[in-house]
Formats: C-alpha cells, structure tokens, sequence
C-alpha cells in the first residue's frame, strides 16, 4: 500500500513544547507540508503570540499548508458562548490561511438528542458559509459522548443538506463499539474529509481508553490503524491522513525522537 506523502499531515499535539516556527522546521525537515493547528496547546491560543500576519508569514517561508483548527467544543451546545467562540475560531481561521474547523461533540455523559445536534449544524452552518471555511464533525467514541456514530453524524449532516464533511478517527472507530457493523453496511467514504491517527498499546478494557494512551502507530497498537487505513484505501479514500497523538509522554520527546515517531509511523502505513 503506496499513500502519496503529500496525503500526510502533522497535528501540533505531538509538539506541545515546539514554537509553531520550530514546528513549521520539523514538518518540513520531514519532506511534509501540512499542519493542523489547535487551541488547546500551552499557550491557549491558536496562533500563541503571533499575529495573523506573522504566521502567514511563516506558512510561506516554509512552504506550510495549514489543513484545520481543532477544535469547535461543544458544537451540539447551542449557547451565546459558543456561538461567540465559534466566530471567533472561523475568523481566526480565515485570516491565517487555515481551511477547515474541527467540530467535536459534548464529551460529559450529557445526552443530546440527534435533532439537537441537527439544530446545532443548521444554526452554525451560515457562519461558516460566512468565512469561507470548511467544517468537519468529529464522533468521539467515549462512552460518555453525545455523538459516538460517524454513520449518525453523516445521516444528520445529509438530511439537512449541510455543507459538512467527517473527520474519522481511529482511535475513536476503536472506541465505539457499533463502528464496524454500521460502516459495513453504509458507505462513509465519501463523506469523509480528514481522518485522524494515533496507536494505543496500553491493555486497560476499550471503554477504559482515554485521551492519555494515545501514542504514534506502532506494530503492537490495539487500534490497529494501519488496518483501518488499509480498509479506507479499499474503500477509495484519497483523502488526508493526520498524525494526532495525545499522551503526556509526547512532552518529554525532543525534535529527535518527534521525528523518528512520525517516519516509523508513516513507515508503518507504507507496507
């Protein structure tokens, strides 16, 4: 199995204590040009003290391509909040160039009904018509998730004709136990516009799994990524594939040991 580099894409998360320079210097030290950026690293920020301008800036200097912001939280909230947070995100992400926002749902046990979480698309949906920016709904397969089914999410995004497209994950596929049997019998490929992979070696029961176990792809990974993106080429997926690692070990490796993680990772893919 032969994936175009130019498909890989490196999630900030695996850098939490690189400036977005020296990040922007290990991506491209790797032969790579895409990033996705988040507003959850040290700093809180997106852009930490740069300017919009100062980061374009760097984009080109390195030859960036900035896929996504993660994330919108939670989208399936409606609040005066969130809307406020989610235009400042699309306008954020308009001025540094970035394509796409991640939508994740509330993560708390809260239930939230599917025509809640309709709502909440339609109601979000003019502003990121607004910006000129494209949006993806990420399932998260925590049991304690109010939207765990990509097969949901993309029945709710086309029944409403939104412009929305999926982010897949495979660790959260992992985690929802109905992934398999849904996806089996309705095609997701095509509604697909990212997905995003880590590996988890730790044994502790799915449902136990967190945020905290998910490293690079290794050969022993429970996830079993690899497989699953072997699945996703089978399927005609041609899309992008973004390394998002979680774990707070990521914060003890140097710019060495990111980068041996990531090419024995894309490695591992390449058969």
């Amino acid at each position: 199995m032969a994936i175009d580099p130019t498909r890989f894409c490196i999630n900030r998360k695996i850098a939490p204590n690189l400036s977005i320079e020296a990040f922007f210097q290990l991506v491209t030290r790797l032969g790579l040009h895409k990033v996705e950026l988040r507003n959850d690293m040290p700093s809180g920020k997106v852009t930490d003290d740069l300017t919009p301008e100062q980061l374009r800036a760097l984009t080109e200097k390195y030859n960036i391509e900035i896929i996504t912001i993660n994330a919108l939280y939670p989208f399936n909230q409606i609040s005066d909040d969130l809307l406020a947070r989610a235009e400042a995100l699309l306008q954020e992400a308009k001025s540094i160039g970035a394509q796409a926002l991640v939508m994740c749902p509330l993560n708390d046990g809260t239930r939230i009904d599917a025509q809640t979480t309709l709502a909440a698309l339609k109601t979000l949906a003019p502003l990121f018509e607004k910006y000129g920016v494209k949006g993806l709904v990420e399932p998260l397969g925590f049991p304690v998730s109010s939207l765990r089914s990509a097969v949901e999410a993309r029945n709710l995004i086309r029944e409403a004709s939104l412009p929305f497209q999926l982010v897949l994950d495979t660790f959260h596929h992992h985690l929802y136990e109905n992934a398999e049997q849904e996806q089996a019998n309705a095609d997701i490929t095509p509604d697909i516009g990212l997905v995003h992979l880590s590996g988890v070696e730790d044994p502790r029961p799915t449902a136990a799994l967190t945020d905290e176990e998910r490293i690079m792809l290794t050969e022993e990974d429970l996830l079993k990524s690899v497989q699953q993106v072997q699945a996703l080429e089978k399927r005609g997926y041609k899309g992008i594939y973004a390394f998002e690692p979680f774990s707070s070990v990521l914060s003890s490796w140097d710019e060495k040991e990111i980068e041996q993680q990531i090419r024995h990772s894309i490695a591992l893919l390449q058969g």
